[in-house]
């Protein structure tokens, strides 16, 4: 996997690779929007710099394996004649030399795949902050913004949007604490101070590791996050104001077309972790009931999968269906559901008032805005990847 962005940058993607690994081809990329004119707040579609993606094969390496067979077992979303087309196209190196035709490989060599700049898609712009002491920066991030540079996404990110628009601040570049899913909209809270950022960070697991069966999480406790989200309507067998505990274990399992995929899992596989959600009714309406979730682990697509795993699906969510798996004919990239980080309350580092934000426009059974919003961004696909986030 990739562990170096190409120059003139040198910070990878959270989590040290794109996605899954090097998924599909340049023209896997569309644009987010129809052809026409851009909508306001838009950013337009935009080539990156491309990337380099980095493997090593393991001593358990069959004799004779060669550079195409190798990436096309590795990464099944393209075949070996494609890679084979990349290799003779002086994309692959081996040991830092370029190669030129197919070449059979050893245990230990040094392969990277110099990825060619590709488009990526139309994505909302960055909005104004919320809040900006100098150091804490909130925002209230449009649905179908990445947070951090991955799967098909390295420039149209929070991340390189507040780098281009805060590379002179005397103060320091602000930088997401905690991520939210692509089309998550909602508070995400960045900070300047390395120091500052890995506090924030540790409160921030310290509130997911609190149990919803004590009750939510008190002012004065820590931090308190609370999601909203618009799911299938009449499924729930609870009133307004009732709550319940969800506690469906989430593992990778195997997709028909993307690999591994996590979902609703029985808790006994390999790799499979516990999860733990309090979801309470807010609001019933005729096309979608209103829920708030409160988590109380930060699993891969959790209040999805959850919400999914008691037959209340996250309501036009592509990926997830009735019992938590994911639907065969899904791409993670699809988006079409709403999602908000609604609430965040947290100590401010150093001692001090505690802080507490709410989402400008709350989410709300009706609210024609947010659903002009989760319908734009939900226009957009992508065929990558875009693994390890929370919503």
């Amino acid at each position: 996997m990739s562990n170096a962005q190409p120059q003139p940058r040198s910070d990878p993607p959270a989590g040290g690779s794109l996605g899954a690994g090097p998924a599909g081809h340049p023209a896997a990329v569309q644009a987010a929007q129809p052809a026409g004119i851009l909508a306001a707040g838009w950013l337009a579609p935009a080539f990156n710099q491309g990337w380099t993606y980095r493997d090593r094969p393991g001593p358990g390496l069959a004799s004779g394996t060669s550079a195409a067979s190798f990436y096309a077992s590795r990464y099944g979303h393209s075949d070996q004649a494609v890679w084979l087309a990349r290799i003779t196209a002086g994309e692959v190196t081996c040991n830092g030399r370029r190669l030129q035709a197919d070449a059979t490989l050893t245990a230990g060599d040094r392969l990277a795949w110099q990825r060619p700049p590709w488009q990526e898609a139309a994505v909302p712009d960055l909005p104004g902050p919320l809040f900006d002491d100098g150091d804490l920066l909130v925002i209230d991030k449009p649905s179908g913004l990445p947070v951090l540079p991955a799967g098909g996404w390295l420039e149209h990110t929070v991340l390189r949007l507040l780098e281009r628009r805060h590379h002179h601040d005397p103060a320091g570049l602000p930088r997401p604490v905690h991520r939210l899913g692509r089309f998550t909209s909602g508070l995400l809270v960045c900070a300047r101070k390395p120091q500052t950022r890995a506090w924030l960070s540790a409160r921030l697991r310290e509130s997911t590791a609190q149990d919803p069966s004590q009750g939510e999480p008190l002012a004065g406790e820590g931090c308190r996050k609370l999601y909203r989200a618009l799911v299938v309507p009449g499924v729930l067998a609870l009133e307004p104001g009732e709550a319940r505990l969800i506690e469906v274990p989430i593992g990778r399992r195997a997709h028909p077309q993307l690999g591994q995929l996590w979902c609703a899992a029985e808790g006994s596989g390999p790799g499979d972790r516990s999860a733990c959600s309090s979801l309470r009714l807010l609001q019933r309406g005729t096309q979608a009931d209103l829920v708030q979730v409160a988590i109380a682990s930060g699993r891969p697509h959790q209040i999805r999968i959850h919400c999914a795993a008691v037959g209340a699906p996250l309501l036009g969510d592509p990926l997830y269906g009735p019992g938590g798996l994911a639907l065969p004919g899904a791409l993670p990239g699809d988006g079409g559901y709403q999602l908000q980080a609604w609430r965040l309350e947290l100590e401010r580092p150093g001692g001090g008032d505690r802080l507490e934000w709410e989402a400008p426009l709350a989410l709300e059974l009706g609210n024609d805005a947010l659903k002009r919003e989760g319908a734009a961004a939900g226009a957009s696909r992508l065929a990558f990847n875009a693994d390890g986030q929370q919503g």
